[in-house]
């Protein structure tokens, strides 16, 4: 980021992006539409970013950053390891329904991106998923989590389960259930299949 230009421009054009986004979806979204919302010229948004794909990756990366700073401190507070993956699904689900143009963006919009999806190296997603893994490798360790399953497939297989709820709930105008409700029975689904 340049630094003639304020943080809080920055800040701006990405909370402008995601309410854009989730409103007229990334592929009719334009660059234009983001610069009216966050009030700003529509060339100023190229002195921070290259391309709407390119503040798309952004968007993804500090909105990704944030959430695994967060879930860190939060799964530090719980002393074991079952307790850590309960309270992994519980904010996974409360973070998403307390942004739901945000949730909207990264389980639908995110997938519009053929730059995304083709060229970008998702770092952070992978972050996020081995924020699981240690959690199971953890509860391996300790005696409290199977040792034939393997992590790397749960982490993906949990993460699976949370991204199938989240994304119809994220498409529906009316919420027709609350995801931290749901947070309870997906828990305990993946509790009792790896548990000892």
């Amino acid at each position: 980021m340049p630094t003639q230009i304020s943080p809080d421009k920055h800040k701006r054009i990405i909370e402008a992006a995601i309410k854009v986004f989730a409103k007229k979806g990334f592929f009719n979204a334009k660059i234009s539409e983001i610069a009216q919302e966050a009030d700003v010229a529509d060339g100023t948004i190229y002195l921070y970013f290259k391309s709407k794909d390119d503040i798309l990756i952004h968007l993804f990366e500090e909105s990704m950053d944030r959430l695994i700073k967060l879930i860190q401190t939060e799964l530090a507070k719980e002393n074991d390891p079952v307790s850590k993956l309960k309270r992994f699904i519980q904010l996974h689900f409360t973070l998403v329904e307390g942004n739901p143009n945000l949730a909207e963006v990264i389980t639908v919009e995110l997938r519009q991106s053929n730059k995304f999806m083709k060229e970008y190296d998702n770092v952070k997603f992978r972050d996020y998923l081995n924020l699981i893994s240690s959690v199971i490798r953890e509860g391996q360790a300790r005696g409290v989590i199977r040792r034939d399953i393997v992590p790397a497939i749960i982490k993906r297989a949990l993460f699976g389960a949370l991204d199938e709820v989240t994304l119809p709930w994220a498409l529906s105008e009316k919420k027709k259930y609350s995801l931290s409700e749901l947070a309870e029975h997906i828990t305990n689904l993946f509790i009792s299949g790896i548990t000892c």
